[in-house]
């Protein structure tokens, strides 16, 4: 397992180094000098001579050590990304942004793993009945509404007619509360994708010899779902986990945005609106890390669940 490891380590680096270069093409070379946009526009020569000093837009673009590039690359590494348009240092910025986005999207996460698994092996113990059918048909209303059609309506039922949570983001309330709303939202807008995959697993694993031996020697439904079922079908349930992970990162910017939650989601959108290239690479380089990283671990807790499958 440590060679399989190493190797995987070995082959973030081009990618990485895929990632970094993009970036670099996109805002530097695409966008030029944007100098004087980031001095202003009443701007002297003398302010943008020395704006143009501070982000290191003097220097070479690839033909020396001390070029654009690599000191792009060495930023990205040593996590130094420099400071955002209002002069604040990005690291900063997201520091300050982390908290109230896993404040969001942690609970989104368990709460759509915990509630979407429980109901899926329900579903499929009963599968063929008016249950299965009747979940069936809403999962797949669930799937035809779009994301936004949940947090509107859920904003304005649930918080502006029925007061039952705050509309908007309240400094004076405690974080538990203003994210409340949001967090039930992101969960019931997720169930119907993943209570539909989820289900589909566990019903191939029960039509599984080895569920119908089980039962044969007396084992109850439950201790068949839970200590069997689901031990198989954790393969594809890790494999759908580790594709969620990143998104804990860069946050729901749709319920961010509409209950004013300051996370990294909603600066990700400001950042784009206001062409803040420092922090775009800063989320770009952080998120394409996480999904390396979640994938690895992914690849790792296959072999570790079932030991039949081999790392190579």
């Amino acid at each position: 397992m440590t060679s399989y490891i190493l190797k995987r380590l070995a082959y973030t680096v081009p990618t990485i180094f895929g990632v970094l270069l993009l970036t670099f093409l996109l805002f530097n070379l695409i966008e030029g000098d944007v100098s004087a946009e980031l001095a202003g526009p009443d701007a002297t020569p003398q302010t943008i001579k020395e704006v143009r000093e501070q982000y290191g837009l003097n220097k070479p673009r690839f033909v020396a050590w001390d070029s654009q590039f690599f000191n792009h690359i060495r930023n990205a590494l040593t996590f130094d990304f420099g400071r955002a348009r209002d002069r604040e240092p990005v690291s900063q910025k997201i520091k300050r942004g982390l908290g109230p986005t896993l404040a969001v999207t942690v609970p989104i996460f368990v709460g759509t793993l915990v509630v979407s698994v429980s109901v899926a092996l329900i579903v499929a113990a009963l599968h063929g009945t008016i249950w299965d059918i009747t979940a069936l048909v809403i999962c797949v209303i669930g799937m035809s509404m779009p994301y936004l059609g949940f947090v509107l309506l859920g904003q304005y039922l649930l918080a502006y007619r029925w007061s039952l949570a705050p509309v908007f983001f309240s400094p004076d309330l405690p974080l538990a509360q203003n994210v409340a709303l949001p967090v039930v939202l992101g969960i019931v807008a997720g169930l119907g994708s993943n209570v539909r995959f989820y289900r589909a697993i566990m019903l191939d694993q029960i039509h599984s010899h080895y569920v119908r031996t089980a039962y044969a020697k007396g084992l109850s439904t439950r201790g068949v779902l839970f200590r069997h079922v689901l031990r198989n079908a954790m393969i594809p349930i890790i494999a759908r986990m580790s594709m969620a992970v990143p998104y804990l990162f860069v946050g729901s910017l749709l319920l961010e945005r509409f209950f004013g939650i300051a996370g990294l989601g909603s600066m990700m959108i400001d950042a784009v609106a206001a062409r803040d290239y420092a922090v775009i690479n800063a989320m770009t380089f952080i998120g394409a890390l996480i999904f390396i990283i979640c994938d690895l671990f992914a690849d790792i807790s296959y072999h570790l669940i079932d030991p039949r499958v081999r790392l190579g």
